[in-house]
């Protein structure tokens, strides 16, 4: 496959099971507890356990203090996505404490500005996920998208994904616009939030094989 895809938000063995039979490089885990899509710990222990190693399990946290990073890292991470306000300090901290988690930064993207925060993260993160600005309690994860087009022919100054209103209708002509080598979906591929349904995951990551 050469785009790859995180399925973020997974929370139940059947779903798992479609992203990864069907190919995704990426499962996501929610760890914010005002999402329809959170998971303890423990059951996301039970869950990666059942992930071959090839695939990346992403923690996706917003502003998470340290005890709860020491809680999910136990759980089998491989990287933590980090979706809030974290400063560069902030995340600097993190890189210290846990160097043998990837880390990424989600940022907000409303305009050509905004993809000026990447400057700040350069060097300490091994990706920026470009996403969509929310105006609700939840920072992502609302089917949202920003205007592709400012990706378009962009200089990016470290490895990237984007998120952001995908899903399998649409997510050739993202990947067109932009030039996305890694796609991260989660309502894209759900019957109502929260809920994600087999056949939508099996569709999307069909649809991003044949690009």
């Amino acid at each position: 496959m050469s785009v790859r895809t995180k399925i973020c938000g997974i929370s139940t063995p059947e779903t798992l099971l479609a992203a990864v039979k069907n190919g995704a490089s990426h499962i996501g885990f929610v760890f914010f507890e005002k999402s329809p899509r959170a998971v303890q710990p423990e059951m996301a222990s039970m869950l990666i356990n059942r992930i071959p190693d090839h695939i990346d399990k992403i923690g996706v946290l917003v502003d998470p203090d340290d005890n709860l990073l020491e809680r999910v890292v136990h759980a089998g991470l491989t990287g933590f996505q980090l979706h809030g306000h974290e400063t560069p300090e902030r995340v600097a901290f993190i890189r210290r404490t846990f160097p043998k988690v990837k880390i990424w930064k989600a940022l907000s993207i409303t305009c050509s500005q905004d993809l000026d925060q990447t400057l700040h993260y350069r060097g300490l993160v091994d990706r920026v996920l470009y996403d969509a600005r929310t105006d609700g309690a939840l920072p992502g994860g609302m089917g949202k998208r920003f205007d592709w087009r400012l990706l378009k022919d962009y200089n990016h100054p470290m490895a990237w994904a984007l998120s952001g209103g995908l899903d399998a209708d649409n997510i050739a002509q993202a990947v067109a616009i932009t030039g996305a080598e890694l796609v991260d979906v989660s309502s894209g591929v759900e019957t109502a939030p929260g809920i994600k349904d087999m056949d939508k995951i099996a569709q999307f990551l069909q649809a991003v094989r044949l690009l």
